[in-house]
């Protein structure tokens, strides 16, 4: 057949490559949060969710929410913990970006309308883009070294208080994920790129320099 000419013509057809989007840099407080869930099992109830903001800067999680439910209102829940908390005279002309995978609840009608009422911009992450939750995901070396914050504290939580307790109960184990949350992680849990130092120490020290300046 290749002697007569009958072989087929193979076309190849190269996958069009597009520039990774570079992962946000935040440069103060309040300025990245991100937004994600987890879940964990109580063998006398069944699954636990729980939702965690991060501030991408200081590392802190400044809010939570442990229900039975997986609902976009949950998210706002854990949101609104943390707007209350981080921004005592309202979060609006904050400019305040959360970002988050593309899921149901994140994108659900309620909750970006919600967003939009307190002038908080969503930044979603693709399905498709290595950044978003790459840390705990399988993938290239490359890959697993560009996470986007919420993934890696998900799987210290997992690994600090989750998997080293049986909890009995829904209100055990919002207890005692709470007081972790508040008193160990964020007060004590030092991370290599804050200096070594925790998340609310690092938050200190840089609300001491911003005085410092504006004196």
């Amino acid at each position: 057949m290749k002697e007569h000419g009958l072989l087929a013509t193979q076309t190849i057809h190269k996958a069009k490559w597009t520039p990774e989007r570079g992962k946000p840099k935040a440069d103060r407080p309040r300025q990245y949060w991100g937004i994600d869930m987890t879940k964990f099992l109580v063998s006398s109830i069944g699954w636990i969710y729980l939702v965690v903001v991060l501030d991408w800067y200081t590392k802190k999680i400044v809010g939570w929410n442990i229900s039975l439910r997986s609902r976009a209102a949950e998210w706002k829940e854990a949101l609104d913990t943390a707007i209350q908390r981080e921004f005592p005279g309202g979060v609006r002309d904050s400019g305040l970006k959360l970002i988050s995978d593309n899921g149901s609840q994140p994108t659900a009608t309620s909750f970006m309308r919600d967003m939009a009422t307190l002038g908080i911009e969503q930044i979603f992450t693709s399905y498709d883009n290595p950044k978003g939750n790459a840390e705990t995901k399988s993938g290239s070396p490359k890959n697993r070294e560009i996470f986007w914050g919420v993934s890696r504290v998900m799987r210290t939580i997992k690994e600090e208080i989750i998997w080293l307790n049986e909890f009995a109960s829904f209100e055990e184990a919002k207890e005692k994920i709470g007081r972790w949350i508040q008193e160990d992680y964020n007060k004590l849990y030092v991370h290599s790129q804050l200096g070594y130092m925790s998340s609310e120490e690092f938050e200190a020290r840089y609300e001491k320099e911003r005085i410092r300046k504006t004196a």
